[in-house]
């Protein structure tokens, strides 16, 4: 037996813990079919003054799963969710699953050429967005793709309050050549749809990670990914009916789809949105709303210890806190301790593990690595096996750095329709996660760099050459080359180093805004250096290491 199966971190820190646990229902609708035999009259989603039941939910759900299928939709049809932190993802999610259909999850940040991407991906058939995003993005290129049905919402719906804080700019929308989401669920009202057989290996929802060397790969997360880490987070954390979860991650991202909304359906206990994430209104929610246990991005709680008036007693209740998808400074985990008398704890996974596959555990505090000051992303979680392998695929001892390779019931099976990627990504159903860390002899995990050349905005991956292709599309554009920088809030940000065409000239500024009106918010660079020429390799390979060291 190899050390990475001994699991010497269970009897020193939680001897009570089992180190495998069974998956407890076939699928995510099952899953949440017993939550509304259990509790139905809990308030499962908290949206400002809005409030919905697990039976009001699952009417709900149930009505616009039958409009999807009296729409078109059929099983094994692909439906994207391009949405804010509102309950009506939770609606259609449910919904998409009711219909037999799989849900693709779709950044709202994105702009026209990454949803078109994405949409072709998938084939998506179906488009829930919210009323903004189809006639900002979507209105102008559901046409280029397979879609058939649009279907629009409101973040005004299912509340009253319209807080100023997030809520000033929207207004109501016609949407030409969509239908509206709460006129077909009223239309559809009190009609369930067919039962629908979903086996643990269905894809349930996919997910986006860009590749290195071009488009989006959708990890299929299945089923039984989905149940097994909802049930991860409820086990491991020690979390029931009477928590309070608080959806600051979005979504759309693992991160927010697994720690927020597939666990709010399995306890089932209360999730509070607040529509995007925004300082001071988090704190109001965190305090009125009594909420007990969140997992997020490190910027997320830098911004709480940021905000004005923020109090030790607006986030007293707040007693069970993760964060992950960034590395934590252990500075930052002492000044938020010592601000507000809360541990952040790490928790580590990526989309391909359907969120975590290493936490630490609620009653510990994650060790520094002495050596780098990096603190540990946390020790195995239930059921899984993670090695650190050398260049030669070979198991290293603890102490030795190499790449973080992951197996257990939370990987994905493959890529959407990539079988080469998948091939190369998981051989033998083992994600090779491209990270690169370490082991102790306490069986702690830490990262000590990125083998591949992704840069981590604040939680958000950002592939260089997607950037570095909106570059080229600028005429006076000869070469492009993108790295992440330090950056004292994100974590990391995205420069960008470039060389002219002769004859051409523009300024830094005017690049900057050309990538911010083509991208995602979190991709675009925030600084442009202008250089006669990049540096290469004698082969002419870029190097990536010197512009790091430049842009530092």
């Amino acid at each position: 037996m190899s050390v990475y199966d001994e699991r010497p971190w269970l009897a020193r820190y939680d001897p009570g813990q089992p180190a495998d646990i069974e998956v407890e229902h076939p699928n995510a609708l099952a899953m949440f079919a017993a939550a509304v035999r259990r509790s139905p009259d809990l308030t499962v989603i908290r949206y400002f003054d809005g409030r919905i039941t697990v039976r009001e939910l699952d009417e709900l759900s149930d009505a616009f799963a039958c409009a999807l299928l009296d729409r078109g939709m059929r099983r094994g049809d692909r439906i994207g969710l391009f949405l804010q932190n509102v309950p009506q993802f939770l609606i259609a999610l449910l919904a998409v699953w009711k219909a037999g259909c799989i849900a693709v999850a779709i950044n709202p940040m994105n702009k026209e050429r990454e949803l078109r991407l994405l949409l072709k991906d998938s084939g998506a058939r179906g488009l829930v967005c919210l009323e903004g995003l189809h006639e900002s993005v979507a209105r102008g290129v559901v046409a280029d793709t397979d879609v058939e049905l649009t279907i629009t919402t409101s973040e005004l719906e299912y509340q009253t309050r319209d807080d100023p804080r997030v809520l000033a700019a929207v207004q109501r929308l016609s949407c030409a050549g969509a239908e509206d989401m709460a006129a077909l669920i009223e239309s559809f009202r009190g009609k369930r749809p067919e039962q629908v057989e979903l086996a643990p290996e269905d894809v349930a929802v996919l997910t986006y990670t860009s590749g290195t060397t071009g488009p989006p790969k959708g990890a299929m997360n299945t089923h039984r990914n989905v149940v097994f880490n909802a049930q991860t987070y409820r086990d491991w954390i020690g979390l029931d009916s009477g928590d309070v979860i608080l959806g600051v991650a979005p979504l759309f991202h693992i991160t927010g789809l697994i720690g927020h909304v597939a666990l709010a359906l399995l306890l089932p206990a209360p999730l509070v949105l607040t529509y995007r994430f925004e300082p001071s209104l988090t704190v109001d929610a965190i305090r009125d709303e009594q909420a007990s246990f969140t997992v997020g991005s490190i910027t997320v709680f830098i911004a709480l210890m940021n905000a004005p008036d923020a109090t030790r007693a607006d986030l007293a209740s707040l007693r069970k806190i993760y964060s992950g998808g960034a590395p934590i400074p252990p500075s930052t985990t002492r000044a938020f301790r010592d601000q507000f008398g809360q541990y952040i704890h790490n928790i580590y996974g990526l989309t391909e593990t359907t969120s975590p596959s290493h936490g630490v555990p609620l009653h510990a505090t994650a060790p520094v690595d002495e050596t780098s000051g990096a603190l540990s992303v946390g020790v195995p979680l239930y059921n899984t096996v993670v090695r650190i392998v050398g260049d030669d695929g070979e198991d290293l001892p603890p102490g030795e750095i190499g790449e973080v390779v992951t197996a257990g019931p939370q990987v994905v099976p493959g890529y959407w329709r990539k079988p080469e990627e998948t091939a190369s990504a998981m051989p033998g159903g083992a994600l090779r996660t491209g990270d690169v860390g370490y082991m102790d002899d306490d069986g702690w995990f830490y990262l000590v760099d990125r083998k591949k050349d992704q840069i981590n905005a604040a939680g958000y991956k950002v592939w260089p050459r997607e950037v570095e292709d909106v570059l080229y599309e600028h005429g006076a554009i000869r070469e492009a080359a993108v790295v992440g920088i330090p950056d004292p809030y994100r974590g990391e940000t995205v420069k960008a180093f470039v060389s002219l065409r002769q004859g051409q000239q523009v300024e830094p500024g005017e690049l900057v805004e050309f990538c911010r009106q083509r991208m995602a918010a979190y991709k675009y660079p925030r600084e442009v250096e202008i250089l006669d020429e990049l540096p290469k390799t004698v082969t002419g390979k870029l190097l990536r290491r010197e512009l790091r060291a430049r842009g530092a």
